[in-house]
């Protein structure tokens, strides 16, 4: 809709991922892992600092940015989530997921 592109929407997203958790698990050690605020900062920045049509886009965005900066990442699955999208209808949601395997 053209007034909530305008004035922006409220979204919810989970990241899920898939990596190897054996160095972390074994030793204890926050170099073995990813770097979990990082990729909060990542999400935040994408949908704060940007205006999206499609909640497909977004998620496509998130998951190839977490490929790209998250090297130990194996697969990324993101669902985006817009609360109470302008459907014409009561609709509790609307809701994507993007899953990709490097």
């Amino acid at each position: 809709m053209q007034e909530e592109h305008r004035i922006g929407g409220r979204y919810e997203v989970d990241v899920a991922m898939d990596l190897s958790i054996e160095r972390a698990g074994q030793e204890d050690n926050l170099d073995a892992t990813v770097d979990y605020g990082s990729i909060y900062d990542l999400v935040e920045g994408l949908v704060t600092q940007n205006q999206f049509y499609l909640i497909e886009r977004l998620a496509y965005l998130i998951a190839e940015k977490v490929l790209e900066t998250q090297a130990q990442v194996d697969a990324v699955e993101v669902t985006v989530r817009k609360p109470n999208p302008p459907v014409g209808g009561t609709a509790d949601r609307a809701e994507v997921t993007y899953r990709r395997v490097r």
